[in-house]
């Protein structure tokens, strides 16, 4: 898409050299003068205008003054050591201040030689001073045309070498007087029109060299767009040719099981949520395509209940259906759960996780093989080679994010084929008209993940249905980008009789406070987690540990029974420690974090979080979500030292001042950014984002996404002319990118 002579390794570009590019590759990831074009500076300042040093004042940006070195002087040793000089700019003096490179500034800085300063004012001993400026040859300016300074991004070991931002803007200014002829476009002219959008040229010269602060934004807007464009095409695309090749076991039937089930143990009314999103599963999983879908819930939202109601639609068509959970608590508790709520129906449901061993084990697998399981509830183990369905119809995912997207991969390729009777007693309908199949001529050929209907005229490949599942709320443009390919349902109400829970934050110095309150809650019958970020003490890390609070405890709370948890214990003292606390057994439980997904216990009111300025606002509300599973009040008391930064004081305010998950997960994204965006580095999966921010750039997502689908609904295969560049990106970069959208 672009000139050969971009791809030329910058160690070609005037100025660089060998040993300098090797320091930009492995620093900034710069190998070539494309990289280098893309590299953006993270800021600009306004070098417009000069200021008299009478103007200047302490509480000033970045400022540029034109004046002389009247004289030097040093002062101080060691770390005190520094040079001041004198700079006068025709009626006043100013102190300009040097900490380091002293020696370069002795031999290089002139006396009553014009320079222009630029930097930060500040008072110091009542003085007017600025430390370390840039200093500039107002003759021999570089870029003197330009009207905003870029910075760019340098590492320590950069700057020890003596590659700063001016060095970097230096090889940028050469980059772009090598590029003579414009730069080929990369989106089509009739969508640059639509959108009014910058030329792919103007902006990429814009972005590092605008002459105004409305040209940088315009050609910002255009980089981004951009970015977000193109990621939004590769899913979309993928998404729209799964639609139309994947076909599902098609689910008519709504049988006996769902039905006995709703009508005589179903534990309490669905909400209006939770009866919408089923109503949007058996759509898709009775439509012939392969339900591909993404459950958002708050916790405590009855995701569970859900998920089991649509297990049991596929074990109405025949099919066996399974869960896979990230940890053996949460897929006990799934077991528990699931048995409490199909008691006495005749369905087998098994338990395959890592500490299921030797004669057990096999019956299960064999089981699972001869199609007697009909629910399978699990950890990793249910990916382990020789866990083979008979008939797998439903898979579901829960808490996806903890799952890699090769692990999750291979859940669905861990059924048999059925034979040519079993596949007509299953379906028991005829394919519609416009699939084109002659069944008498088909067969079915084997396939460890699949089955396939082969006719004279196609294939027919029919897939399990695909349910993720998640209690981490998803920000709607993270969604948007990083679920993009899937279908999203979302149990936006809790069930009726759930209090919110009331979120407190006191500091550590307050700790009777905190006493009394656990013992109020406990004296009236309920029970505390209390929560810690470590399991032992660090010599590094200055925070509480589980196992000497656990002894500190015994001592503060004589008259109650106190258990531990951690992810450390053995699994079957863990186990135990739970189950007593489950029991209620032990009216407090001292733990890690290895409770925060899974653990269902109904009369904890209480939620203590120590040191919670070490947790994220998506841990502290999963935490939090332990607590207020029961009809009565429930308190998440969150514990920090009063010494907070201004970022971690407003994370704890938010969780004081709402419990919507949604709302937290908003705020963390604009917080703390989207983190790494690819998930799996390891698999080839690269979105990486240069200048656009999904915390910030919501709206630009949101109009990449639509004018993605406006471009492939006229187009599906982006083969009319207009579309040929499009299509060329495309075909250049699939490769770059494994198709995950079958499993999430």
């Amino acid at each position: 898409m672009y000139p050969d002579d971009l791809n030329t390794s910058i160690t070609y570009l005037p100025g660089i050299g060998p040993a300098r590019a090797k320091m930009l590759e492995a620093e900034l990831g710069i190998r070539t003068w494309h990289d280098l074009l893309y590299t953006f500076p993270y800021k600009h300042i306004d070098r417009s205008r000069l200021y008299k040093i009478r103007e200047l004042t302490a509480d000033m940006p970045f400022v540029q003054v034109l004046g002389q070195f009247l004289s030097f002087e040093e002062a101080g040793e060691g770390r005190k050591h520094r040079l001041t000089g004198h700079f006068w700019d025709g009626e006043m003096f100013l102190d300009v201040t040097w900490f380091q490179g002293i020696s370069y500034i002795k031999k290089s800085v002139k006396i009553r030689k014009d320079y222009i300063l630029f930097g930060r004012p500040s008072v110091y001993g009542g003085r007017l001073q600025v430390n370390h400026p840039d200093l500039d040859n107002p003759e021999s300016m570089s870029l003197g045309a330009m009207k905003m300074q870029p910075y760019y991004t340098t590492t320590e070991r950069m700057k020890k070498a003596g590659m700063t931002s001016r060095t970097m803007e230096r090889f940028t200014s050469t980059l772009f007087s090598r590029l003579t002829s414009e730069l080929p476009e990369t989106l089509p002219q009739y969508l640059i029109d639509r959108l009014h959008l910058m030329p792919l040229d103007h902006a990429l010269r814009a972005a590092h060299y605008p002459t105004t602060a409305d040209e940088l934004a315009s050609a910002t807007m255009r980089l981004k767009f951009e970015e977000l464009f193109f990621i939004q095409l590769i899913i979309m695309s993928y998404a729209k040719r799964r639609q139309q090749e994947r076909v599902g076991l098609k689910f008519s039937r709504i049988g006996d099981a769902f039905n006995t089930f709703f009508r005589d143990h179903l534990p309490f009314p669905l909400t209006e949520a939770q009866k919408r999103v089923i109503r949007e599963m058996h759509a898709d999983m009775k439509s012939g395509r392969q339900m591909n879908r993404l459950l958002q819930g708050d916790v405590g939202s009855g995701k569970t209940l859900v998920a089991l109601m649509v297990m049991l639609i596929a074990i109405d068509n025949g099919c066996q259906a399974c869960i896979m959970a990230p940890t053996e608590i949460l897929a006990e508790q799934h077991l528990k759960t699931f048995q409490n709520f199909l008691r006495d129906m005749p369905l087998r449901i098994e338990l395959l996780t890592g500490n299921v061993k030797g004669r057990r084990r096999q019956d299960i697998l064999q089981g699972l093989s001869d199609g007697t399981v009909d629910i399978l509830i699990g950890t990793h183990a249910v990916i382990e080679d020789g866990v083979r369905f008979h008939h797998l119809g439903l898979a579901i995912i829960d808490e996806q994010h903890r799952f890699g997207v090769a692990q999750r991969a291979k859940l669905q390729e861990r059924h048999q084929d059925l034979t040519i009777s079993q596949f007509d007693n299953l379906t028991n309908e005829k394919p519609s008209d416009n699939e084109n199949v002659k069944l008498s001529n088909r067969e079915i050929v084997k396939s460890s993940n699949r089955e396939i209907v082969q006719s004279s005229n196609r294939e027919i490949v029919q897939f399990p249905h695909i349910l993720v599942m998640t209690a981490t709320p998803i920000p709607r443009t993270l969604a948007m980008t990083l679920y993009g390919d899937l279908d999203v349902s979302v149990i936006d109400e809790l069930p009726p009789g759930r209090k919110p829970v009331r979120t407190l934050h006191i500091f550590d110095n307050q700790p009777e406070q905190l006493r009394r309150g656990i013992e109020r809650e406990i004296d009236a019958g309920h029970q505390a987690y209390i929560v810690y970020p470590l399991v032992k003490e660090s010599e590094k890390l200055d925070l509480k540990n589980v196992e000497d609070e656990y002894v500190r405890l015994r001592s503060v709370f004589p008259r109650y029974r106190i258990g531990m948890v951690h992810g450390q214990m053995k699994p079957a003292e863990k186990d135990e420690q739970m189950q007593r606390f489950v029991s209620g057994e032990t009216q407090i439980l001292v733990c890690t974090t290895v409770i925060e997904v899974g653990v269902n216990v109904p009369n904890a009111s209480v939620m203590v979080i120590q040191n919670a300025e070490r947790f994220g606002l998506a841990q502290l509300h999963q935490l939090r979500g332990r607590v207020g599973r029961g009809a009565e009040q429930s308190y998440c008391i969150l514990v920090s030292s009063p010494k907070l930064s201004a970022e971690t004081r407003k994370r704890l305010q938010i969780m004081t001042e709402t419990t919507d998950g949604f709302e937290i997960a908003e705020a963390d994204l604009k917080l703390r950014g989207p983190g790494d965006l690819e998930g799996t580095q390891q698999s080839g999966v690269a979105f990486n984002l240069r200048l656009a921010n999904l915390g910030r750039d919501g709206q630009l997502v949101g109009l990449a996404r639509d004018t993605a689908d406006f471009v492939l609904s006229a187009d599906p295969e982006l083969q009319a002319p207009q579309n040929s560049l499009l299509l060329r990106y495309l075909t250049k970069h699939r490769d770059d990118y494994r198709d995950w959208s079958q499993i999430s």
